[in-house]
């Protein structure tokens, strides 16, 4: 039996969806393929969340994933937009839902990892 493919979207594709990509396999990728893309591909991803997510898992982003456009991934089952506050890209699915986050970035240690954890339950909870 196949995995549910579950795409993260953000419009710059660097922060939020990249660490729910990384937290998604990191937790729950015996149940789920786990995606991220967005509309813009950006050089490098927002280093606060690649520091931040080697300090609290020991997962270097940067050595597993990178940037992708919606294009770059394959179909998927669920897409979860994480809070865009502008028009979020769209992609086909089956379920969208969205999960609401705030953008940390420039913002300090404590609101990223205030907001990596909102990440790790949401995908805790997926079904």
């Amino acid at each position: 039996m196949s995995k549910t493919k579950v795409a993260f979207i953000c419009v710059h594709n660097s922060c939020r969806s990249q660490i729910a990509e990384a937290l998604g396999k990191h937790l729950a990728g015996d149940k789920f393929d786990f995606y991220s893309a967005g509309t813009e591909a950006i050089p490098q991803m927002n280093q606060d969340a690649v520091r931040l997510m080697k300090e609290l898992y020991s997962i270097d982003m940067e050595q597993t994933q990178h940037s992708k456009l919606l294009k770059d991934i394959p179909p998927v089952d669920v897409v979860v937009t994480m809070g865009c506050n502008v028009n979020c890209p769209y992609l086909p699915c089956k379920h969208r839902e969205d999960w609401g986050l705030e953008d940390p970035t420039g913002k300090s240690d404590e609101e990223f990892k205030n907001i990596i954890k909102k990440i790790e339950e949401q995908i805790l909870h997926l079904k």
